[in-house]
């Protein structure tokens, strides 16, 4: 193995680590990027693989529910702001799956 390789337990990694910005490890922004997933798989926005809008409900309610299970377990854990967001999308996302499903 030569110096600059890291062996994790199923891949390797070459080269150096470059240090990630605070905000892209953020709770908030984690969660963010979960909801954008439902959106996106409800057709609310391009997936940005394709550019198209496309609409894949089963990938959107998985999103969804792994969303819900994180609230779930992080509860009691959360920054008000943190709470706040997560409730909030939680209640938007859902509302947007419900119609969704009924076209």
């Amino acid at each position: 193995m030569s110096p600059s390789e890291k062996r994790g337990e199923t891949f390797v990694m070459t080269g150096e680590a470059s240090p990630a910005s605070e905000e892209s490890l953020s709770f908030s922004t984690f969660v963010v990027g979960l909801g954008s997933a439902v959106l996106i798989h409800l057709g609310g926005a391009p997936n940005p693989d394709t550019g198209r809008v496309e609409r894949d409900l089963p990938s959107a309610r998985q999103n969804l529910d792994l969303l819900a299970m994180l609230r779930e377990k992080t509860r009691g854990n959360l920054t008000a702001d943190e709470e706040k967001l997560v409730d909030g999308l939680l209640s938007d996302l859902r509302l947007r799956y419900v119609e969704a499903s009924r076209k």
